[in-house]
């Protein structure tokens, strides 16, 4: 079950990599996660995580954990292009 451990390692560096990048200005590329921004950032971010889990959840209940593989692949790609994004983000240094 590590497969599973990882999933939910990459779900928490993945809002701290959104919410470092929204704290430096880089916008939320994802139309579903704008969506559920509406009612905050942080907020938005949280709902999508939960969803998120929930999913990974249901898939172990139902022992589709070739899903789980394939969707930490999935974000373990996405936490690197966070990554990047934050690192071409232009550095805002407060004196």
């Amino acid at each position: 079950m590590a497969i599973v451990q990882i999933f939910i390692y990459l779900q928490l560096l993945d809002v701290l990599t959104t919410l470092v990048g929204f704290k430096l200005g880089v916008a939320e590329a994802s139309p579903f996660v704008q969506m559920l921004m509406r009612t905050g950032p942080v907020a938005g971010v949280v709902a999508s995580k939960v969803l998120a889990l929930s999913i990974g959840g249901i898939c172990i209940y139902t022992k589709k954990h070739h899903l789980i593989r394939w969707i930490t692949y999935w974000y373990g790609g996405l936490v690197v292009w966070n990554l990047m994004v934050l690192l071409a983000a232009p550095a805002y240094f407060v004196p």
